[in-house]
Parts: structure tokens; C-alpha cells; sequence
């Protein structure tokens, strides 16, 4: 990937959108790293509509009720959903079990009873990792004739989904879980789908989404989908991260009071991700001592950098929801990364405690 961005910045400062030669090399660019990312996820390229961030992938995915409509969700979603469906529309709760699945009966009887919109859910849960049975979800949405949309962020370039066969209205995507350079996102419109665009002013992304086209990120993803699409590297990369998350779950779970969150099956959650609770511990200073140490982990999602609230996905599971502590690996993980926190984990917590940081 250093070298494609390394390669691309050699190249004349061009607006992809222009006519002569350096601008449409810049484009040629851009569609080959559309060809992949659309490679990766089994869609059509044109399908693909690259944007800033899975919080902007959202809003656009969601804009089309914006002011008019009703959507049903679950109090587990990103903030950015909960957020855009509290300020433009009527949210319809979907309710989750201790787990964290959807409750599919509830969802089909609210969409019997009650005017919907649109349903958007996510693959998997952000926070916990647990994955949901979209296919099943999809299939009440086209039953009741309600669009859907998909949150897939957490799933896209770790679990093998065909999200063309899948027929959902709008899937949002990120990079950064990918390994590409952050501020880069997409979606996959369903063909027939009419996406209205959230940001106007232009016609990139075949008018679906004004502005300059961010190229480095871009090809970022397109090279990291590429990588991720050569035969058995997902699989190859999804068991590397179980044999790392399983060492942190091992060692987690060795100190008193550590239980963890989101379904126990490990084919039911996402490799590279656990979620736990620390009874008696505030998350704040186990995230700080962990960080002395070198070991990055976090409370809550990511969509909440700084602070430490309670967790409201961890809420609405029915569980403790202040005490989390959310640890994940990537692409970059070393065991190394992963031997560190087995040997720290145990005594960050217990100075923690001796030092009377209980409450």
C-alpha cells in the first residue's frame, strides 16, 4: 500500500473529473480501486459510491427519510444512526437479547402494526462483535416491502458476504478496518435504488455524492480490498485474529471479575474482537494503566474517542454498562501486542483495586 500512495503522490495534482491526460490517469485510478472494492464485497462497481466515513455512509444511506418517515432500529447501533434517525426522523426501536441479536419476531410484528419506513441494522455489533442474521432481517424488509439498510462496517474485508446476493437497498462499508488510510468509506447501492445524495454541489460518484474525491484514501482501500480478495486471505486473516483474540480472552477472563460480552459462540462474532466487563473498576483508569504499558484498548465504541460514558449498547442488552472494556486486533497486531496484554492485564486490574479505585 506505501508504494501505491507513494506512487500516486509522483503523479501531477489532477481533478479526476477533467479531461486531459493526468486527470484521467488519476481517474483510471480511482475505478481500479472501485473494481476491487466492489471485487470484495460481490457487487458491480457501479454499485460502489465512495464517501468520507461511516458516519457520512450513514446519513446518506438514511436521508432519504429525513423529516417524512420512520425507521426501526436498535438502541445497539452506531451513535451516527441514533443520532441521524433522533434529529430528521421517528425511531421505532428494534429490541436486542443479552446477546445482542435482534429480535426478529418483534421487528416482523412491528412492521405489521406500525407505518416503517426503512429498518437499518448492522451485520455485526460494533462494541461486541456479535453478528446478526441479516439475511433473515433482509428477508422481513422485502416481505413487508421496507427498504433496509446495512450497517456492514465491522463484517466488510473479515467475513466473506456476498452483498450483492443479498439484495439490500443501501450497505454501508469503511476502510480503515481494512487497513486502508483513514477518511475513506463507501456504499453499495442496490441497483434500482434511488440514493439521494447528502452532500450536493457536484456530480462525482455519478451524482451521488458531491466533492473532490479523497484519491490517496481511495486507493488506499482499493489496494487494501484487493489484497483482501486474493484466495484464502480472508479465511487465513480470521484465524490469525481468533488465535489473538482467544489469548486476550484467556488472560482477561483469568482476573477475578472480568466476564465477557456479546455470544460466547465464537462463528457467531467477529474474529477480531472482544468485549468484557470489569466489576468494581472504573473503565477509565484500566484504559490508562493498560496505556503505560503500551497496550491500546478501549470503554465503549470507537464512536465515543473521548469519552467514557456508559456504554448504551451495553444497555440495551440488559448489562452493567459502565465498567467495559473493548479490545480488538488488526492487520498491524503482533503477538507480541498480544503477549503484552496477557502479561499486564492481571496486575493493571488488581493495583487498580489495591489502590482502592473500586466503586
Amino acid at each position: 500500500m506505501v508504494d501505491a500512495l507513494t506512487e500516486l503522490l509522483a503523479l501531477p495534482q489532477s481533478d479526476p473529473g477533467r479531461p486531459y491526460d493526468d486527470a484521467i490517469t488519476i481517474r483510471r485510478i480511482i475505478e481500479e480501486s472501485r473494481d476491487a472494492v466492489a471485487a470484495l464485497g460481490h457487487v458491480t462497481p457501479r454499485q460502489v459510491v465512495f464517501t468520507s466515513s461511516i458516519a457520512e455512509s450513514i446519513a446518506t444511506s438514511l436521508s432519504a427519510f429525513r423529516g417524512q418517515g420512520s425507521v426501526a432500529t436498535s438502541q445497539t447501533e452506531r451513535a451516527s444512526v441514533l443520532e441521524e434517525v433522533a434529529h430528521h426522523g421517528q425511531l421505532i426501536t428494534i429490541p436486542v437479547d443479552a446477546l445482542g441479536h435482534y429480535d426478529l419476531d418483534t421487528l416482523t410484528s412491528l412492521l405489521a402494526d406500525q407505518a416503517i419506513d426503512m429498518i437499518s441494522v448492522h451485520a455485526a455489533n460494533h462494541e461486541t462483535g456479535t453478528l446478526q442474521d441479516i439475511q433473515a432481517v433482509v428477508g422481513i424488509a422485502r416481505a413487508h416491502k421496507v427498504a433496509i439498510h446495512i450497517d456492514a462496517s465491522m463484517v466488510f474485508g473479515h467475513v466473506d458476504m456476498d452483498f450483492g446476493d443479498l439484495d439490500a437497498d443501501v450497505v454501508s462499508v469503511t476502510g480503515e478496518l481494512l487497513g486502508a488510510p483513514q477518511g475513506v468509506a463507501a456504499l453499495f447501492v442496490r441497483k434500482g435504488h434511488v440514493l439521494a445524495p447528502l452532500l450536493r454541489g457536484g456530480t462525482q460518484e455519478r451524482a451521488r455524492r458531491a466533492g473532490l474525491e479523497n484519491i490517496l484514501g481511495i486507493v488506499g482501500m482499493g489496494v487494501a480490498a484487493s489484497s483482501l480478495s486474493e484466495p484464502g486471505v480472508l479465511a487465513q486473516e480470521a484465524d490469525r485474529a481468533r488465535l489473538q483474540i482467544a489469548a486476550l480472552e484467556n488472560a482477561a477472563l483469568g482476573v477475578d471479575g472480568v466476564e465477557a460480552v456479546g455470544d460466547p459462540n465464537p462463528e457467531q462474532r467477529v474474529s477480531y474482537l472482544r468485549c468484557f466487563t470489569i466489576a468494581g473498576v472504573e473503565a477509565e483508569p484500566v484504559l490508562m494503566g493498560l496505556n503505560r504499558v503500551g497496550v491500546a484498548v478501549h470503554s465503549g465504541s470507537a464512536c465515543a474517542s473521548e469519552s467514557f460514558e456508559p456504554s448504551p449498547v451495553l444497555a440495551a442488552m440488559g448489562l452493567e454498562a459502565d465498567r467495559s472494556m473493548r479490545v480488538s486486533v488488526g492487520w498491524s497486531t503482533t503477538d507480541r501486542d498480544v503477549q503484552r496484554f496477557v502479561d499486564h492485564i492481571g496486575p493493571v486490574i488488581r493495583d487498580l483495586r489495591a489502590l482502592g479505585h473500586e466503586a
